[in-house]
């Protein structure tokens, strides 16, 4: 589309970067004299991306402050919908991680003066994070992508009971699908500070159902056990901020820009400094990639009929392409190797290999694909040990196809999606079983755990396992102790509760 000019107006002049939903041009406003940005939906999404899109404009059109990206326009060209916004130039939050207290406290302040306007405004962002977040030559933050917003009143276009987010950033009520206030923004705020001053993340973990469990559970580090000049005020700020529950927080985000203030001894409005640009590689964190072309998927279920319609079904979205399928969790590996997707949908219950047991080796060797859970099966057990294994995603089969299509754009877009009816058990799930804390089980005791849940006598599972009985003795008193269980049956049913065992693995036993 390079020199085309939309509405006979704004001219394309140069590709910026290109998504799951919408390409980004940089462009001309021929009438004003002026360069822009360009948004582009590409052709044929789903409704609910066509949604989003809208109510991006809807939402950006609503605000107008020096620190958030400005809407100008919104057309549509041969049933394409376009927003003209505001170009940015400087570089992303990212960028500048670490950086020192005193431009984290103006960073900060700044974000949360801009949040604070958008509160005001009835808009709820949902997603903040250094990604979306822009900073100027001169040190003005810009946050960006209000796709996610919500109003008060709005129908969400999640729905109920469904998370979607980044995970590292999610409040304590987004990690549960919990009704949201202005809060959660500050909550997002608290960790994007944390991790620019400190270097890294207040909770980490590569398994996001611990993930969740330590955004919802789990106190921060102080950040001056890894700062050691950081001041106290700033630590108290970020630490308020990251509380686990709303009302321990800042009640609103213009309050924690004024305790930001007084860190770097501004008052409230004061006038931007100018801040030194870093390039990207100087600055302690390379440049995200920004993905282009259209997702390329693998499916793997062990239903044919099934597959090959979902398949189609993908494949007529002129945004996905479907590169591959398998029958289980080995073919899906291979295909993997080959094919090296940017998504695979992956049932659980295969013959042969399962998915379970195909996903962490998914994870490990190729840890760019992302992985999203497409099963019949809603019990606890088997979400826990899929999210503890990587999965970027748990939706089920009953989910229809135009949301399908959506939960693929998001997890390629790097969310954390969790259907409905998944979402609102996961966290509790999590907090019942304590994940957390679960005993690293090696292979052999896993096995005899399942041996006694299925009925066998130690000298059974023995034979079965073709060890001593005197061994299979030795290990039950170990695991009858690290699970605290009163008897052999005991430890057997604390194991399944925990999803240390499934079922399904006692009849193959």
């Amino acid at each position: 589309m390079l020199g085309h000019k939309l509405n006979d107006r704004y001219e394309i002049i140069e590709l910026i970067g290109e998504g799951a939903t919408a390409v980004v041009y940089r462009g001309l406003d021929t009438r004003l004299e002026r360069t822009v940005a360009i948004k582009i939906m590409l052709p044929y999404v789903d409704n609910t991306t066509r949604q989003r899109f809208q109510r991006e404009a809807l939402a950006a059109a609503r605000l107008n402050h020096t620190n958030i990206m400005a809407i100008y326009d919104v057309g549509e060209e041969d049933q394409r919908p376009f927003l003209i916004v505001e170009h940015i130039e400087g570089q992303p939050l990212y960028s500048f991680i670490p950086s020192s207290p005193e431009i984290t406290a103006e960073f900060g302040r700044q974000i949360c003066l801009a949040l604070d306007y958008a509160h005001r405004q009835g808009l709820i962002h949902r997603d903040i994070k250094p990604a979306n977040i822009h900073i100027t030559p001169s040190g003005l933050a810009k946050i960006m992508d209000f796709g996610l917003a919500i109003t008060g009143t709005s129908k969400r276009l999640t729905a109920t009971g469904r998370i979607i987010g980044t995970p590292a950033y999610l409040s304590p009520e987004q990690a549960q699908g919990l009704k949201l206030d202005n809060r959660t923004d500050i909550y997002s705020t608290g960790v994007v500070l944390y991790e620019l001053v400190t270097g890294i993340l207040p909770f980490d973990a590569d398994d996001i159902g611990v993930l969740l469990l330590q955004q919802v559970k789990k106190d921060p580090r102080p950040p001056s056990h890894l700062v050691a000049d950081i001041p106290d005020s700033l630590e108290q700020t970020i630490l308020k901020a990251l509380s686990k529950k709303p009302e321990d927080r800042f009640g609103t985000a213009g309050e924690m820009a004024a305790a930001l203030a007084t860190v770097i001894g501004a008052p409230p409005q004061k006038a931007t400094e100018p801040v030194e640009i870093l390039p990207a590689e100087a600055a302690g964190t390379p440049p995200q990639p920004i993905p282009t072309g259209n997702i390329r998927v693998v499916l793997a279920d062990d239903h044919r009929i099934l597959r090959t319609s979902l398949a189609m079904y993908l494949d007529d979205n002129p945004a996905i392409d479907v590169v591959g399928e398998a029958d289980d969790g080995a073919q899906a590996i291979e295909i993997v190797r080959e094919k090296n997707p940017d998504v695979l949908l992956l049932d659980l219950n295969m013959p042969g290999m399962g998915g379970l047991d195909a996903l962490p080796q998914v994870r490990s060797t190729w840890p760019n694909v992302k992985v999203l859970v497409l099963t019949g099966r809603d019990e606890d057990a088997y979400i826990m040990r899929a999210l503890r294994a990587g999965a970027h995603g748990y939706v089920l089969k009953t989910i229809n196809e135009e949301a399908l299509i959506q939960a693929v754009h998001d997890v390629y877009e790097g969310h954390l999606v969790l259907g409905h009816g998944v979402a609102e058990r996961v966290v509790q799930g999590l907090m019942v079983h304590n994940t957390a804390e679960d005993i690293d089980l090696s292979e052999l005791e896993r096995k005899i755990l399942i041996g006694i849940a299925a009925g066998l006598t130690n000298e059974q599972i023995a034979e079965r396992l073709k060890i001593a009985p005197q061994l299979v003795a030795a290990q039950l008193l170990t695991l009858i102790e690290q699970l605290e269980a009163k008897s052999r049956m005991d430890a057997s049913l604390i194991a399944l509760r925990r999803g240390l065992i499934l079922l399904e693995e006692l009849h193959d036993f």
